[in-house]
């Protein structure tokens, strides 16, 4: 018989350690995603950009697929990016979303068909440069909706027919698309769209319609669409929000005003911010602008323990409404995957860090994120 060294007993007993470390491991349960937490609830959604879709962060993809069931395009169906100039589309970025969210079983949102934001100003003018008459805009709209809609016919599941149609006085916004064609423009995006792809789900989606300053304009434009006739299938609350507001009775009305006139709610662009606002700014229009200024980025690097545990409190107050309203919610999509990711960064000040999502720059969960998934276990 062989006689075995201490040296090589030591090395054996080190390989079965090592062992014993991987097996665990293999038979370990993996963390639980988001979207497994809430699958008898909502989708659970997040805007994806290139630098994600194209694996510049090579991190992403996998995050998506782990934590997310829904994803929408955060810029590159705007009209600027699919449609830059008269004649010329740009499907790139916007079939490779697409494709991804088809190869992952996932619910994928368009936005936004018409805004009164990144849209080029030729939209507006003829080939002089002189204002467009209604009919000729009218055709420009549908030109577009049934180009861009009915490239992805069956593939696109819901689509921001009209964003921020509501100003922040709760009238509706005085846009070159209300100058121009009246206020039954919206009426005839959504029938443009309906027209494009009769199975798509179609939404209504705008900022701050859940707080008194917009609630009532609101839903009186959408009450008047729906008694026209105009089929919408949902309005989408987009929930750029703070630690103080809005209150959460506030949502929770919405919510139930909403579902009474028999339509989906969903949230989707969901951040909540923990630095201040520049004076004035309550919404997210992002033609406004402010100067930096050091007080309003009181954390540029790490967020702070005490403020950290604030934005758990928060998203975990938000997310046990939306838990109770399950049956009348059908979505909630973050508006970025992580803190490195987030439009406020440069929204209306830029360089600023605004910690808004669950996730660090880093991709390493907050206690924000160990909050919201506490909810999903009291559903």
């Amino acid at each position: 018989m062989k006689k075995t060294n201490g040296r090589q007993l030591s090395k054996n007993l080190f390989r079965m350690m090592i062992l014993v470390v991987l097996v665990s491991i293999s038979c370990s349960k993996p963390e639980t995603g988001l979207k497994d937490a809430f699958k008898d609830c909502f989708y659970i959604g997040v805007a994806v950009n290139p630098v994600q879709i194209f694996e510049k962060d090579s991190l992403a993809k996998p995050f998506i697929m782990k934590h997310f069931n829904s994803i929408t395009s955060e810029d590159h169906l705007k009209w600027e990016k699919v449609h830059p100039l008269p004649g010329v589309y740009d499907f790139t970025v916007a079939d490779s979303i697409v494709a991804f969210g088809e190869r992952n079983g996932m619910f994928i949102v368009g936005h936004t068909l018409i805004w009164h934001s990144q849209t080029p100003k030729w939209v507006f003018e003829d080939s002089l440069g002189n204002p467009l008459s209604r009919d000729a805009l009218l055709q420009r709209m549908k030109d577009h909706i049934t180009t861009v809609v009915g490239r992805y016919k069956g593939r696109v599941n819901g689509w921001d027919v009209i964003n921020e149609p509501v100003g922040d006085d709760g009238q509706i916004r005085k846009t070159k698309w209300y100058e121009i064609i009246g206020e039954d423009y919206i009426q005839k995006a959504f029938e443009y769209a309906r027209e494009a792809d009769p199975e798509a789900e179609l939404y209504f989606n705008d900022y701050n319609i859940e707080m008194n300053c917009k609630r009532e304009g609101g839903i009186r434009l959408i009450k008047n669409l729906l008694e026209q006739g105009v089929q919408i299938d949902g309005v989408g609350i987009q929930a750029h929000w703070h630690l103080d507001r809005p209150d959460l009775h506030e949502i929770d009305t919405t919510i139930q005003l909403l579902a009474g006139m028999g339509l989906d709610v969903m949230f989707t662009e969901l951040d909540i911010i923990v630095v201040p606002e520049p004076l004035g700014v309550i919404g997210a229009d992002i033609a406004q602008k402010a100067g930096y200024q050091k007080e309003l980025n009181p954390y540029p690097d790490i967020l702070p323990d005490s403020v950290q545990q604030e934005l758990a409190d928060r998203y975990s107050d938000v997310f046990k409404t939306f838990v109770k309203y399950q049956d009348n919610i059908s979505r909630v999509t973050f508006w970025g995957l992580h803190d490195g990711y987030s439009w406020k960064n440069n929204w209306p000040i830029r360089g600023r860090s605004v910690h808004p999502l669950l996730f660090d720059k880093n991709y390493q969960p907050k206690p924000a994120y160990y909050a919201v998934m506490e909810t999903a276990k009291v559903k």
